[in-house]
């Protein structure tokens, strides 16, 4: 009982965290208090903490490295502008982005099952490497798509956008091949996000602290006692995969629909951000959903708010980045302080009495 107030106590923290924060910035930017730079990374914010969460239940619950993040996002991203862009002025854009946000995380969802089924027999290093060539494939596959549509219907190509044939009057062009998807809806708002964030972060939280959460960590603990007792071992990592794919597709919803183009590059999809996730995790502790939530929010705005020292800013990102790192490991300098008591306790050690 001790034990459920507690885990409830910290998940109430983390859930009013996301509120308190959402509410103190809502009102700042109403105000016109922000700057524009600073409101300009409100929706990024969100889309960053959310892969930061969602990857933390493959490499902290799960204990699997994934490097392949980039590539789910990705896949959500382009399903859901597509979508967008196909569906524009035949609904509402509220109902609109919505129906764009189940289908860009069920997609990615969908494509987490498809490569988790043989990748996740792998272990360790292949499949840290079976995951990050899975996230270039995605972007490059993406970029030899070209599509279009006129009164016929849709066009499909490989090849470039001439060999699409459409009706001149009535033609146009979704998907541009490397140049991607423009002139997609921006249906991002920072008040969607930080909604999108609190479901994703309900839904993480109680999977940890359900039946099938304490199987995935004994998953991750010790994989041949977890499958001597009796666990399916294929379902549970599965499961975990899928879900983190399907909220990291969430993310690239809310990604693309922040911006006026989208384009499949190395800096938006590629090993740099599948890399730029991972350090979020691991920055703000394998396996804590809150740190790893923080981190991403902090390590986002360090660099932005360091601009005018254009000169100086990555290498004093880069020394906070290894100083907070240190000071994560050590847990406050614990270690120090197990290595001093432990001296003390040899130098002060009471002698004991000789045997008669």
């Amino acid at each position: 009982m001790k034990r459920m107030q507690k885990t409830t106590r910290s998940n109430l923290i983390t859930y009013g965290i996301v509120i308190v924060g959402t509410i103190l910035l809502q009102a700042l930017d109403s105000a016109g208090s922000l700057s524009s730079l600073f409101s300009g990374l409100l929706v990024p914010l969100c889309t960053y903490m959310i892969l930061a969460v969602s990857l933390n239940l493959v490499v902290g619950i799960l204990g699997e490295l994934s490097l392949g993040h980039a590539g789910f996002m990705c896949v959500g991203a382009f399903v859901s502008a597509f979508f967008s862009k196909l569906t524009m002025g035949t609904m509402p854009d509220g109902l609109r982005f919505f129906l764009a946000i189940l289908i860009g995380a069920a997609v990615a969802g969908i494509f987490g099952i498809l490569i988790g089924i043989p990748v996740l027999r792998l272990r360790g290093d292949y499949l840290a490497i079976v995951t990050l060539a899975f996230g270039e494939i995605i972007k490059n596959v993406v970029n030899v798509f070209y599509i279009g549509r006129d009164v016929n219907g849709l066009h499909v190509s490989m090849k470039d956008s001439i060999s699409l044939n459409m009706d001149a009057a009535t033609g146009e062009i979704i998907v541009n091949g490397p140049q991607g998807i423009n002139g997609t809806p921006r249906d991002s708002t920072f008040l969607i996000g930080a909604v999108l964030l609190l479901i994703v972060l309900i839904i993480v939280l109680n999977l940890v602290n359900s039946r099938s959460g304490r199987a995935i960590m004994s998953i991750r603990d010790d994989r041949i006692a977890a499958e001597s007792i009796g666990i399916n071992i294929t379902k549970y990592k599965l499961m975990a995969f899928a879900i983190s794919a399907a909220m990291a597709g969430a993310a690239g919803v809310l990604y693309s629909h922040n911006l006026a183009t989208l384009a499949a590059t190395s800096r938006n999809f590629g090993y740099n951000m599948s890399i730029t996730i991972l350090v979020f995790v691991v920055l703000g502790g394998i396996g804590n959903i809150r740190g790893s939530m923080i981190a991403a929010f902090v390590l986002t705005l360090i660099p932005e708010l360091l601009r005018s020292i254009s000169d100086y800013r990555m290498l004093i990102y880069a020394v906070i980045l290894i100083a907070v790192m240190i000071f994560n490991w050590s847990r406050g300098g614990r270690h120090i302080k197990e290595l001093l008591s432990v001296k003390l306790h040899g130098i002060f050690k009471p002698r004991r009495k000789e045997a008669k």
